[in-house]
């Protein structure tokens, strides 16, 4: 399945690092950043293939602003 994080919308409240350490981890601009993914530079989204989703499905559950997509989630 397929992660797609909007660092545009993202508020930096911390709860998916806090959640999900195993795949989110506070930068230095304040804002989280999802580990191993790619960045794309024209839509501010980082995107990672994953088998399981585990806590990021948590993640993308709390996240105040809803800016973690899971895509092809079984």
């Amino acid at each position: 399945m397929k992660i797609i994080y909007d660092k545009s919308k993202c508020i930096g409240c911390g709860s998916c690092a806090s959640l999900c350490p195993k795949f989110f981890e506070m930068a230095e601009n304040g804002k989280s950043h999802l580990k191993g993914s790619e960045f794309d530079t024209k839509t501010e989204k980082e995107e990672l293939e994953v088998e399981n989703a585990g806590c990021i499905k948590e993640a993308s559950e709390v996240c105040p602003v809803q800016c973690i997509r899971i895509l092809n989630e079984k």
